[in-house]
């Protein structure tokens, strides 16, 4: 675990994230009601519950974890109910979450019997389309696109996000993040450009799905969608390369690398230049902190 800010050119520490063993670890939500919410997402899409932590009065939050894997591995969901908040504002930019299931049209029905919105039912994408997907919506109005597909590592497969300038957030993820991208394509018809980035097949791992509606530059961010965690082996090396790629693209250092109270590990965190916030999680402190089991820290 690194402890200093490392003494490296600016060549050499741009080269880093390419090196760097990168892994979503999970994303932040706010939720209305966190029993529904886990009751929802256990039942209708099959996550498990996988840890929660007790109430903290004094910041006036609880919050969960819920995937289809241990976090060790797999991405996960970080439910967090904050006190008072009982309809979160999910706001324009967030789009929804990924999951890939093997029985598509199951899912849709038990989120139907079990009271959740159905935004579009299963079929394919376009006619003589092969990729049959849906659309539905929890209780607080996040939207879930299933994707029907073969068995899968990681069924909780995407992270959507609509962006200003595809082209400049394409650039930012390849040089702060070390993300490549996957594919591209522009859906001229429907006036939108999709581009999916991701450290690995997105067959096998989570992957971050940006969109550019033709025209639009600025969203609103709402205080429902919270932030993307990804784990490094140097949090420090990786705060310097996101300090050079926020000077010459855009965005900002929100915590400059070190440990913070309360937490345990050393972390850093930025925003991208649409505002959307990257926490960078040091590796062995993130697995450290799992194999706790204290006052905090309670395995589900």
């Amino acid at each position: 675990m690194a402890e200093t800010a490392p003494d490296m050119s600016g060549d050499e520490l741009l080269q880093w994230p390419e090196k760097d063993r990168r892994r979503l670890l999970h994303a932040v939500i706010s939720v209305g009601d966190l029993d529904r919410s886990i009751k929802f997402y256990t039942e209708c899409f099959g996550m498990k519950l996988l840890r929660k932590i007790r109430d903290v009065p004094e910041e006036k939050y609880s919050k969960a974890f819920l995937g289809f894997g241990p976090e060790e591995s797999n991405f996960v969901l970080e439910l967090t109910y904050n006190y008072g908040v009982d309809k979160p504002d999910i706001g324009t930019g967030f789009g929804h979450f990924g999951i890939a299931a093997t029985e598509i049209f199951k899912v849709v029905e038990d989120v139907r019997a079990r009271g959740g919105n159905i935004i579009k039912e299963p079929g394919p994408f376009a006619k003589g389309g092969k990729t049959v997907f849906a659309f539905v919506e929890d209780p607080d109005g996040y939207n879930f696109e299933l994707l029907q597909r073969p068995p899968t590592p990681e069924p909780l497969c995407q992270v959507m996000l609509r962006v200003g300038d595809l082209d400049r957030s394409i650039k930012f993820y390849e040089k702060a993040l070390g993300m490549k991208l996957l594919w591209k394509y522009d859906m001229v018809e429907l006036k939108f450009t999709m581009a999916m980035m991701g450290y690995a097949d997105e067959y096998k791992t989570t992957a971050l799905e940006l969109i550019y509606n033709y025209g639009v530059t600025e969203y609103t961010k709402g205080n429902a969608y919270a932030q993307l965690a990804i784990s490094t082996d140097d949090v420090y090396k990786s705060a310097e390369v996101v300090n050079l790629v926020t000077q010459e693209l855009g965005g900002k250092i929100c915590q400059q690398p070190g440990s913070v109270p309360g937490i345990n590990a050393n972390i850093t965190s930025f925003l991208d230049p649409d505002g959307w916030k990257t926490v960078l999680v040091d590796k062995e402190d993130f697995l450290r902190n799992l194999g706790r089991c204290n006052c905090v820290f309670e395995k589900a």
